[in-house]
């Protein structure tokens, strides 16, 4: 969490006219310190030192300024997923280092993260995404989702025992993702002898890889989609 240096009443004063940004970045400092579920539009305006009227200019309500959010934040996660899956070594290690990646992203950007799944998703979140820097190529890019299934292919030529790689990538970002909210909320075990949810993570996707590829050898394979 990034601290919140000034306390919650600190104004910042929005220059040149640019009281979107300035908005957008303070529910980012809210959300980050306080968490989304009492994040407001009249916080946002607090924080910036407008009335909370002058919002609706930029935004419908708090619905739309969070999806805005959400757009900027899957952006994000998309271009660190992508970088990461084309980095060096080894399909596997590049693999590894995408489930790194998002775990980290997570961590680092709570308030992004928190806005992509208080929206409707992360497909929702790019379809919707409007406005944002690099927001013209945001369409051309492949989703994170996209990416995980690009990996798992790449990284486990043999398949899945007939199992489509889609139906696989979601049981995977179950995983990352079950493992993102704990670490965040401390429900995680720590200390000696525990692993860290980075080495979590590898292992359950590995396990869980492995599994249906051992299950679709036995004619048990699902193929659904």
């Amino acid at each position: 969490m990034r601290p919140w240096r000034d306390g919650p009443n600190d104004r910042r004063n929005y220059h040149h006219g640019n009281l979107k940004e300035a908005l957008l970045e303070a529910a980012r400092r809210f959300i980050a310190e306080r968490g989304i579920g009492g994040f407001t539009l009249v916080d946002a305006a607090r924080l910036v030192g407008v009335t909370p009227a002058a919002l609706y200019r930029h935004f419908r309500g708090r619905e739309a300024l969070l999806e805005e959010l959400a757009g900027r934040g899957f952006a994000e996660l998309a271009a660190r997923l992508a970088r990461a899956l084309t980095s060096r070594g080894t399909p596997l290690e590049r693999f590894t280092r995408m489930g790194e990646t998002y775990l980290t992203f997570a961590e680092e950007e709570p308030a992004y993260y928190a806005a992509i799944f208080e929206t409707r998703g992360l497909s929702s979140a790019a379809a919707e995404h409007d406005g944002a820097p690099g927001a013209a190529g945001a369409a051309a890019r492949p989703s994170p989702f996209d990416l995980l299934v690009e990996a798992l292919q790449a990284t486990f030529a043999d398949g899945f025992g007939g199992v489509a790689p889609r139906f696989i990538a979601l049981e995977v970002w179950a995983l990352a993702h079950g493992l993102a909210t704990l670490s965040a909320a401390g429900h995680l075990p720590r200390g000696p002898g525990f692993p860290d949810k980075f080495e979590l993570l590898r292992a359950g996707v590995l396990a869980l890889v492995h599994g249906v590829a051992r299950s679709g050898e036995h004619g048990s394979g699902t193929g659904r989609p």
